[in-house]
């Protein structure tokens, strides 16, 4: 079946476009028809497909002009075009061509080259997605930290610039949370790196799940200190996370060889505002640094506090 690639077919010749779809809908493929350009390109903008078969001659809108008004048109993925036409002259082709399409077809059509047009069409646009799915998959790696698989430094420092103008401009509060773990050097000198990376893994997984998914998020800042970001969030919500995600720490036991490995770890929670941002000195120090360091500062206060603790506090410069 060829459900993935959907065809839109534009004909206002109403045998020629039966044909189209009882061809089509043989060979596998999801199928839409209409009559006319229009009609094709507003179903067009209402759903993306990546096949389009147009008539060359129709009312309202004809093939060149559709053609050229999907390629001007901003879509998910490459969209292949073909192009009927009664017309023979290489001008008229070219003229085709030009106006967007991939391939002409002469009318009337036979079925079976019109299926091995498609099938060359089919396999350029699995190139496309398969390209697009490397490209995809590169970037995500670029602002992916590969040992825990939370998000790294670069795109902490990135991200969290654009969630604080987000907040100040739209007037919502927004909160991070610093989080270090208790005592980690000694567990990678007691049982090694590879319990350390075990444990780090254990840790952001522990965090993941007590999160909102899809709206906070957590970045790496350095070592094992993590920065958790709450959007939408004010200090006492924060609080209340930081609460939680302590508590599923100290509770989670990590298994390793006939180990079984025990970690806490300190918070420290900041929160900003409106007119925290826009009652900021200005200095050197870029606001979200300056958030950064808020939130460090408090992280440090948990861990004079003895450790295996939330401490909170409003941002300040």
């Amino acid at each position: 079946m060829n459900d993935s690639f959907p065809v839109l077919i534009a004909d206002d010749n109403a045998v020629s476009r039966r044909r189209l779809e009882l061809t089509l809908k043989k060979a596998g493929y999801e199928v839409t028809s209409v009559d006319d350009g229009k009609k094709a390109l507003d179903i067009f903008n209402e759903r993306f497909f990546p096949v389009v078969i147009t008539d060359w001659v129709m009312p309202e809108l004809e093939g060149p002009s559709f053609c050229r008004a999907i390629r001007n048109t901003k879509t998910p993925g490459y969209v292949y075009i073909i192009i009927l036409t009664a017309k023979e002259s290489k001008s008229d082709i070219v003229m085709g061509l030009e106006s967007g399409a991939d391939d002409y077809l002469k009318k009337p059509f036979h079925d079976a080259e019109l299926k091995a047009r498609l099938k060359t069409g089919l396999r350029i646009l699995e190139l496309e997605r398969s390209l697009r799915r490397a490209n995809d998959e590169v970037k995500r790696l670029s602002i992916i930290d590969p040992l825990t698989g939370c998000y790294n430094r670069g795109y902490l420092d990135t991200q969290l610039t654009k969630e604080l103008k987000r907040a100040l401009r739209y007037k919502n509060p927004l909160s991070i949370v610093m989080t270090d773990l208790d005592h980690f050097k000694t567990i990678n000198d007691r049982f090694g790196h590879r319990c350390g990376d075990r444990v780090l893994k254990e840790f952001i997984r522990v965090l993941s799940g007590s999160i909102r998914k899809d709206l906070d998020w957590i970045g790496r800042y350095g070592g094992e200190e993590f920065v958790i970001v709450l959007p939408e969030t004010d200090l006492k919500g924060a609080a209340v996370t930081a609460s939680r995600l302590r508590e599923a720490t100290a509770e989670n036991r990590i298994p390793f060889d006939d180990s079984m490995i025990q970690v806490t770890a300190s918070f420290g929670v900041c929160s900003i505002s409106e007119r925290d941002g826009l009652a900021r000195k200005e200095s050197g120090t870029s606001l979200t640094e300056q958030f950064i360091q808020c939130a460090d500062v408090y992280l440090y206060k948990s861990k004079e506090s003895g450790r295996n603790c939330v401490y909170t506090g409003p941002f300040v410069t």
